[in-house]
């Protein structure tokens, strides 16, 4: 019998272009499924009789009450190789085979970077101005000299403390794993918490969600920022308490902040955020590009054909 494979969370629709899925005929039937999440009800009746689904990294949450509401599922592919919204101890308990994915390293850094240089520069409201017929409305701010401090410095946070180098920002980082010659090695200054908070131009957040790092920008530490400071995050919502940063925002304690991820996405419609004028949103569009869709594809690809010949590749868990 056919086997029936969705790929879900393809909100823009675009999961069907990316790769050639024709190659999993010989497997079974594919079917691409648009719908935004929703609750563990909707998620069962819309996800029953597929034995194998496609999730687009943590854009749909995979707890213990869903997975016990499909039977017939036997492996669940994710983009990334974590993935904290599938429960992989309850799928390993059920049988369900969880797999992985490789990543583009770059996509998530350069997006940063890129509302970096918008936020500073004002780019929205002015491209905004000249859209209406109008023409320069402020002053853009500047980079060179200036001091970008990273909260976590893996893999993206060093990619983006380069670019911070090159031009020709004074690098700082802080986080609870990082050591002074751990930063020394990638050329940026260590600071303690509180200095990397007090010193920031530009604060940018580079940590894994954890319970650990759940609510570390809190007001505390939005508190000890400069006035003049923006706060940039691309890691996860829930690092940043969002109540917090709404009122330093809304009251001028803070000058502005550029987002990419929120604690409930997609972004309710009216939340202050997509009105707030210090903030530059952007809808969790960090892994969302070309190559990096390519590569989650490809691979869920190979990984379904690994686990159709009996040899599961990637596995999580």
């Amino acid at each position: 019998m056919s086997v029936q494979i969705a790929v879900m969370d393809d909100w823009q629709d675009v999961a069907r272009g990316v790769v050639d899925w024709s190659v999993l005929d010989a497997v079974g039937q594919v079917h691409f499924l648009h719908d935004y999440p929703a609750d563990t009800a909707t998620m069962v009746e819309r996800l029953q009789g597929f034995e194998v689904i496609c999730v687009m990294r943590e854009r749909s949450t995979f707890d213990k009450a869903l997975l016990q509401g499909l039977p017939s599922l036997k492996l669940l592919v994710t983009g990334g190789m974590r993935n904290a919204a599938i429960d992989i101890p309850a799928a390993k308990a059920l049988g369900i085979q969880v797999c992985g994915t490789d990543s583009y390293k770059h996509a998530a850094p350069e997006l940063t970077w890129a509302l970096i240089m918008a936020c500073t520069r004002n780019l929205l409201a002015e491209a905004n101005s000249l859209r209406a017929g109008g023409w320069q409305i402020g002053l853009g701010g500047d980079l060179h000299g200036k001091t970008l401090a990273i909260l976590g410095l893996g893999s993206i946070g060093q990619k983006v403390a380069r670019f911070g180098q090159v031009f020709g920002m004074r690098v700082i980082a802080w986080s609870e794993n990082l050591t002074p010659q751990r930063a020394a090695e990638s050329g940026v200054t260590w600071v303690s918490k509180r200095e990397l908070f007090e010193q920031a131009d530009i604060l940018t957040i580079h940590v894994v969600l954890s319970e650990r790092s759940r609510g570390l920008v809190d007001a505390q530490a939005l508190g000890w920022m400069k006035p003049t400071a923006r706060l940039v995050n691309t890691a996860r919502g829930p690092i940043v308490d969002e109540q917090a940063l709404v009122q330093a925002l809304s009251s001028g304690r803070l000058a502005g902040a550029a987002l990419d991820v929120y604690a409930e996405e997609p972004l309710p419609a009216d939340h202050p955020l997509r009105s707030l004028p210090n903030v530059l949103a952007t809808p969790h569009i960090g892994y969302v590009s070309e190559q990096n869709y390519r590569q989650f594809y490809q691979q869920m690809i190979e990984d379904i054909q690994a686990w159709a010949n009996g040899t599961p590749v990637r596995s999580l868990g």
